[in-house]
């Protein structure tokens, strides 16, 4: 068995404005779904997100996730220039001791995005 792709499912409250964030913002375009349906597929590059309803029949309240989204990124600081006054910010661009410089905000819905890029030596 091969695993082709993973491909989060993020269930919100208000889809419309998560697409809008999701595509005006950071970029993704449509590639499935209807809002009208409950759920939407979104790509960008090599990436994939669906945004779906609560589901009511599993009791959703809320949106919930308890991890965070990471994207790894070529440019991280012109990411962090476009996103950092257009979205709410977690935590700003910073070099880890792990290797990485990274940033991170939330979407509309309160997901926590990560952005992130390898330190050149």
């Amino acid at each position: 068995m091969t695993v082709e792709a993973l491909v989060p499912m993020l269930r919100c409250a208000d889809i419309g404005t998560m697409v809008r964030f999701y595509c005006q913002t950071l970029g993704f375009r449509i590639d499935g779904g209807d809002e009208a349906l409950g759920w939407v597929s979104l790509a960008r590059d090599d990436v994939s997100i669906m945004l779906s309803r609560l589901s009511e029949h599993e009791g959703d309240q809320r949106p919930h996730f308890t991890g965070s989204l990471y994207f790894r990124v070529d440019d991280v600081d012109t990411r962090w220039l476009l996103l950092c006054e257009r979205a709410t910010v977690c935590y700003p661009i910073e070099d880890f001791p792990y290797g990485m410089r990274e940033f991170g905000i939330y979407d509309p819905e309160g997901y926590l995005l990560q952005f992130g890029q390898p330190i050149r030596s």
